[in-house]
């Protein structure tokens, strides 16, 4: 049995900064399930929203995220994040991030800050369009200089060990430590630990369409869910109405920050929609663009949209989107000459672990941060480039409330893991043949737009697709396959159940059945194990 003061559980900026940080007062081990650099941040283009400008403002923020949160959000949670985010950056960069600059025009250098849809001011710290890859390196660079880290490559999280699984009835659960599965060995190692942190990023591969790595499998919430955790506002999911369309082109997201930089959405008949279905047009909140882009594709019986930035000059695109150039280019695309094809795809997860501003979780020693957490900040609908900045700053709070509360290391004994007389799955077949069921019955029914039929046929089938599952990882020896895609039906069941339960439509649940809001159910849904 090995034994850390800290185990955390993914590798993206949430949970790199949170080791940073833990490492300082005890051991720590991270948890990542392919390689390090493996994740939903180093995908991330866009940047971080944060206010630092002396045109901007906290409270234009708070504004801004609070309207395209759509009722949900929690306003001290959205105004406590806002708040602690520059120093959060500060850190980031005294770690050697580097933003980008540019000369204003009394020849001094600032910050370059980009503008994405919902924001009312230029708020974003962006580095080209690969933001999210270079703060991932800058954060593995410090991970591997620290003595005190163990980076544990290709190992899986299987379940939390928890008192409750112990035995123990009396007192609140604590999860005390983990299985995981080691990738190369083919075996399942036991690790105690006092404090358990889950930031295994999204879910978006539940869905046959996505902008997220193959990683996103829902792996916390479900892990969260197994041993008893609150989750919550599963049915927001956020669709990117900007994914490049192209059969060679895999999950590749065209950023938000094009329509920023005057990009415009264009029917296959050259003709601007957006304004006949918003004010703002182009930088609609997400939410609205992706529906209306769905409508438009629907209504012409196209399928696609485009994107037009050919109003920039070749120099501003290649330097501003190196990564979109280069990757556009690749698939036979110049985007200084003709407009990007795109569609919308699945994006961001709302919901998820239920926390407090802490980090913490319904059961005790466990955290969660970053995208599988739900802390109230991003409501019915995540603000443009909130979510880097939501991940640092609940990495630091978590890790200084999880430095106060756990120090202790008792001798308690984990039992291993015991196959039994589990056999070699000799059908892989099966497992994939799931997979790409529950991803089609995902968009079909779940997807965009909703209706109570669709949900209720998404139910049906993933009961059904569940007990198969079940059965595989009771009666065959578990793989990575054979784990995400446990994780994976029950995520989707996680998403489908909390559709079900909201008769309205707001934020990104858009359902035809209830086309408006009902002030009566402007609350939380919360799902709790029984």
């Amino acid at each position: 049995m090995n034994q850390f003061n800290y185990v955390i559980v993914g590798s993206g900026s949430a949970g790199l900064t949170f080791a940073l940080k833990a490492a300082e007062q005890g051991s720590v081990a991270i948890v990542t399930k392919r390689s390090r650099s493996d994740s939903n941040t180093a995908w991330a283009q866009g940047g971080i929203a944060c206010v630092t400008s002396d045109e901007d403002s906290m409270e234009l923020h708070v504004r801004d995220t609070l309207v395209a949160g759509d009722g949900l959000c929690n306003e001290e949670v959205v105004r406590t994040i806002l708040k602690e985010g520059p120093a959060c950056i500060a850190e980031l960069v005294s770690c050697g991030m580097d933003f980008d600059k540019r000369t204003n025009e009394n020849g001094k250098n600032e910050l370059d800050l980009g503008k994405e849809g919902g924001h009312s001011k230029r708020r974003i710290l962006h580095a080209r369009d690969r933001t999210g890859f270079e703060i991932e390196q800058t954060l593995i660079a410090a991970v591997l200089r620290h003595p005190n880290i163990t980076l544990l490559e290709n190992h899986m999280a299987v379940d939390l060990i928890t008192t409750e699984k112990l035995g123990e009835k009396n007192g609140p659960i604590r999860c005390v430590g983990l299985y995981v599965f080691d990738e190369k060995k083919e075996c399942v190692e036991t690790i105690r630990t006092d404090v358990t942190v889950l930031a295994t990023g999204g879910c978006g591969k539940v869905y046959l369409y996505t902008t997220n790595p193959d990683i996103a499998t829902g792996d916390g919430i479900a892990i969260a869910w197994r041993a008893g955790a609150a989750i919550a506002n599963m049915e927001f999911m956020q669709f990117h109405p900007t994914c490049l369309y192209h059969p060679k082109a895999k999950s590749f997201l065209i950023s938000e920050a094009v329509r920023g930089e005057g990009g415009l959405l264009i029917n296959s008949a050259g003709e601007r929609f957006m304004e006949h279905y918003d004010s703002r047009r182009e930088l609609a909140p997400r939410d609205v663009v992706a529906r209306a882009i769905d409508a438009e594709m629907k209504k012409r019986g196209d399928e696609c949209v485009y994107l037009d930035i050919r109003s920039k000059s070749p120099i501003f695109l290649q330097q501003r989107f190196p990564k979109i150039y280069e990757t556009c280019l690749h698939n036979g695309i110049d985007i200084t000459q003709e407009p990007i094809p795109v569609v919308p795809a699945a994006h961001y997860q709302c919901g998820g672990i239920k926390t407090d501003l802490h980090g913490t979780t319904s059961i005790a020693g466990l955290y969660a941060i970053g995208e599988t957490a739900f802390t109230g900040l991003h409501g019915a609908n995540r603000l443009a480039s909130n979510s880097l900045l939501e991940a640092l700053v609940m990495a630091h709070r978590a890790e200084a409330h999880a430095r106060g509360e756990y120090h202790h290391q008792d001798p308690m004994a984990l039992p291993a893991w015991h196959s039994g007389d589990a056999q070699d799955l000799d059908e892989r077949v099966v497992i994939h043949h799931n997979w790409d069921e529950i991803r089609r019955l995902m968009w079909d029914y779940m997807g965009i737009v909703r209706t109570d039929k669709r949900l209720q046929r998404a139910t049906t089938r993933l009961k059904n697709l569940e007990m198969e599952i079940r059965d595989f990882y009771w009666n065959f020896k578990i793989s990575a396959d054979l784990l995400e895609l446990r994780n994976l039906v029950t995520t989707a069941q996680l998403m489908v159940q909390s559709a079900m339960s909201r008769k309205e439509s707001r934020g990104l649940h858009y359902t035809l059945d209830y086309p408006e809001h009902d002030p009566e159910l402007c609350r939380d849904t919360i799902i709790l194990k029984t």
